[in-house]
């Protein structure tokens, strides 16, 4: 599959042959809907918690006396039923995370690619340097670009460009080797430097 190369100015400045393997390759939305379920899961923190009726601090005295009251019996204040009281079958601390073959993993990023590249959404740029933080010029290369909601993807470690894309709120910036599901789906476009598809090519190819 080819894609037209721009530059940050948005003119062609020539074509990228796309490898089949990661950007033509079968699309399954099964796959993709389990790898996204999965990443979703372990950023579950699970670290909610109540207390219940053994771990409350309330007296242990009984209330009243067992019978002659006419009330129903009582025997502690830690009880649910009582105003701070424990708390019945209340959530605890417990890992939500999800196991998935490496071999899925990736099955599943090449098939969100797969479709990106189908929709015509994935922007190729011959460079992207910049030699100082400029949130404005990124920005104005990003319009010049057409991209509206777009997930940088860089091929390494680039502060300029990262501090220029922080204060956009529709554009963000993430290196290749951190490529996810949720990011891909989560943005219209991607936008890759040509080096970026090198690294991108060497991890899924």
């Amino acid at each position: 599959m080819k894609v037209p190369v721009k530059n940050l100015k948005g003119e062609p400045v020539g074509e990228v042959e796309l490898p089949d393997r990661i950007f033509a390759a079968r699309i399954s939305q099964p796959l993709m809907h389990q790898a996204l379920l999965r990443q979703n899961a372990n950023a579950h923190l699970g670290t909610h918690k109540v207390k219940t009726r053994g771990e409350v601090n309330r007296t242990t005295k009984k209330i009243y006396r067992q019978k002659g009251t006419g009330n129903a019996r009582q025997g502690s204040r830690k009880a649910p039923h009582w105003v701070g009281g424990g708390v019945a079958f209340g959530p605890v601390v417990r890992s939500y995370r999800q196991d998935m073959p490496k071999k899925m993993r990736r099955a599943a990023i090449r098939s969100a690619l797969s479709q990106k590249a189908a929709d015509q959404q994935i922007v190729v740029v011959d460079k992207l340097e910049m030699s100082a933080p400029k949130t404005k010029e990124f920005a104005a290369a990003m319009q010049a670009l057409g991209v509206t909601k777009g997930l940088v993807v860089l091929p390494g470690r680039m502060e300029a460009v990262e501090k220029s894309a922080s204060n956009l709120a529709n554009v963000k910036t993430l290196h290749a080797g951190y490529l996810n599901i949720r990011d891909i789906f989560k943005y219209d476009q991607l936008v890759m430097p040509l080096d970026t598809l090198k690294v991108i090519e060497a991890w899924l190819g």
